[in-house]
């Protein structure tokens, strides 16, 4: 929900801050890049961190770094200083996606895709709380207090992270059998249920803590690990894109169906405020997510991760090259939640923090560029952009199929030998 609504706000800012300290179009898709620099260092950070110190500690950490510079960039004097508090925003954002790894470590195989995706629903309402925000705020209070009213959330995210039991993953990769056993019993307990009979196995490694090295172990694992970096990548570059252009396009008077040819390749140049009819229909084409996130639901537990990440890929590529905003959207939010889905069941526990961290990272780098192609490569060519959002997504249908592990009904797994282990079965 942060994630999401950090993109949002940075969408709704960007044409107020233009008009308002009078910046170059490059100035402008700055403000979105530095944001998306500070999570590509942040995210291996807070990755590693949360495989060390553990997954609640670190959420709770995220949640304090990023209530403090987002409530600090609100009283930025000039563009220096927004750049570098929404900088430290963008940092503290690449540890966000942790909450994920630890939703993960406590679902069974049999529904862990049916409600990691049910909780990937928040991300559309982290969009649609931030438009709906900017839409009375705007026009009255200004961006200064969008800001304000935009890191309040995150006092009640970390009350919530507070009460949160530690993984019993992270517990058994640390050796800690006896927490592990208390977090286990708990969840009895609350389920109105009891322990299984036996005891809970610690393996011999289980004290360490994975590095950097170990996602590229062995020829399987490097290809894995490799094509990976890339999926997050090019699906970053086109779900940001999209959501970029979204608000383009809106402000130029075009909305969810058009085509490259009725874009004036003249008018995007002056500066335009959004409206509120444009912000009546963001909401719209964010609404338009839920079809593709119900998809997803509908489909990851059955068809398995890859085949639902490349059709909704393939989708995609389509409806980009017909500018169907709406459609598009949905399909690459879809299987974008799918792939959140996919990466932290491939990995084990303790390098999967950093393995998610690692790809969270790359994709920051899609993040970065995609500013300057929806915002100031559109000005130069609508035709050219929206072809190379379509290739791009196409490219990254093609390369999920070559996933050597579908982890559709798989344990998670606490070893790094048993990755290699069903990565030499498959």
């Amino acid at each position: 929900m942060t994630d999401a609504g950090e993109l949002m706000l940075l969408s709704i800012l960007s044409p107020e801050l233009q008009c308002k300290w009078h910046l170059a179009k490059w100035q402008q898709a700055l403000i979105t890049t530095i944001v998306f620099v500070g999570y590509l260092i942040g995210s291996p950070l807070w990755g590693k961190f949360a495989d060390v110190y553990g997954r609640k500690t670190a959420l709770i950490m995220i949640g304090l770094w990023l209530f403090v510079f987002g409530l600090l960039s609100s009283f930025s004097p000039n563009y220096i200083w927004m750049l570098l508090l929404r900088g430290l925003v963008g940092f503290g954002i690449g540890g966000t996606a942790q909450t994920v790894v630890l939703y993960s470590e406590f679902l069974p195989s049999t529904v862990r895709g049916f409600w990691m995706t049910l909780v990937s629903f928040s991300w559309i309402l982290g969009v649609v709380w931030v438009v709906a925000v900017g839409y009375f705020v705007m026009p009255t209070l200004g961006w200064r207090w969008l800001l304000v009213i935009a890191a309040l959330p995150l006092i009640i995210f970390i009350a919530c992270c507070y009460f949160l039991p530690e993984s019993p993953y992270y517990h058994v990769a640390c050796g800690n059998k006896e927490a592990a056993l208390d977090t286990l019993k708990l969840v009895a307990k609350t389920n109105g249920k009891s322990l299984p009979p036996g005891d809970l196995k610690v393996g011999s490694g289980s004290g360490d803590r994975g590095t950097f090295v170990e996602l590229y172990s062995d020829r399987k694992t490097t290809i894995t690990t490799s094509l990976l970096l890339f999926i997050w990548f090019a699906m970053a570059f086109v779900y940001y894109g999209i959501v970029l252009l979204t608000t383009e396009l809106f402000a130029k008077g075009h909305s969810c169906a058009a085509t490259p040819a009725n874009i004036d390749e003249t008018c995007f140049d002056s500066c335009q405020l959004l409206t509120k009819k444009d912000y009546t229909k963001i909401i719209i084409t964010t609404l338009a997510e839920f079809p593709g996130h119900l998809i997803t639901l509908g489909i990851i537990d059955y068809a398995g991760r890859k085949l639902t990440i490349s059709i909704q890929n393939m989708l995609c590529a389509g409806s980009i090259l017909l500018l169907f905003i709406c459609t598009k959207r949905g399909l690459i939010s879809g299987a974008f939640q799918a792939i959140y889905i996919y990466t932290p069941e491939v990995y084990p526990t303790h390098v999967r923090g950093m393995g998610l961290g690692t790809c969270g990272s790359i994709a920051r780098i899609g993040c970065i560029i995609t500013p300057f192609v929806a915002q100031v490569f559109l000005d130069k060519s609508p035709t050219a952009t929206i072809a190379l959002y379509a290739f791009v997504c196409f490219l990254a249908a093609v390369a999920i199929i070559f996933l050597p592990i579908e982890t559709k009904g798989r344990n998670l797994v606490s070893q790094l030998k048993e990755t290699k282990s069903a990565l030499k079965s498959s």
